[in-house]
């Protein structure tokens, strides 16, 4: 059966969707201040926090002199139980988030989430910010044993949202993200919200500042065809 929608745009979630930095320091930070360590971790860290949670432990541990190979394992369960009692506190959608993938999904555009945050806190994060009807499909870090860069999961993402890999485009910020595109052999646009300097690391690459521009670059894709 051919899909009637064939083209995908799917989503990163972390520093492509919601700056969701606040809120993953907070849940680092909690596990120093159980130990009379204070809070190490500042905004200057929200890159690192976009990086996952072993890497804001070891990067706070570091701070503090405190580092080995096994500080993020021992406190790593802990942060992610603060982390999902207190998901969207801080966490907010980039500008124009709900408007664009509304007028994508209008346009005839499948979307999709993939993520290497667990799934259960992807799909609850996103429920909490009221945008669960926006997306056609989830898949988290734990949903496949594989992770991106893996093609794997994007792969599934798709083929669950009802798109065709060709006619799909990953938008992400990050090297993992445009690593499993090229693996997937589908589209790739870098976004580059936060100041992460993304763009330089990969130049062959489409690059954009404001998820607005979402939407023009996607139809121009699509265009293409």
């Amino acid at each position: 059966m051919v899909h009637e929608h064939m083209f995908c745009a799917v989503f990163d979630l972390d520093g492509t969707l919601a700056d969701t930095s606040g809120d993953l320091l907070d849940a680092a930070n909690a596990q120093f201040e159980a130990e009379g360590l204070g809070s190490p971790l500042t905004s200057a860290d929200r890159n690192t926090a976009l990086l996952g949670g072993r890497a804001m432990l070891n990067a706070g541990a570091k701070k503090l002199g405190l580092y080995d190979e096994r500080f993020a394992e021992r406190r790593y369960l802990s942060l992610l139980e603060h982390y999902e009692a207190n998901l969207s506190r801080k966490t907010v959608f980039y500008p124009n988030v709900i408007e664009v993938l509304g007028n994508l999904r209008a346009d005839g555009w499948k979307t999709a989430i993939c993520t290497n945050k667990p799934i259960h806190l992807a799909t609850k994060l996103i429920e909490e910010l009221g945008a669960s009807h926006l997306f056609d499909s989830f898949i988290g870090v734990n949903s496949i044993p594989e992770r991106k860069p893996d093609p794997k999961p994007l792969l599934l993402a798709i083929e669950q949202a009802g798109g065709t890999v060709d006619k799909s485009v990953l938008i992400g910020d990050t090297a993992t993200d445009y690593n499993a595109a090229k693996n997937a052999q589908c589209g790739i646009l870098l976004v580059d919200f936060d100041q992460t300097g993304i763009g330089q690391e990969f130049p062959d690459a489409p690059l954009i500042g404001e998820f607005a521009q979402v939407e023009s670059f996607l139809s121009n894709w699509r265009n293409n065809f």
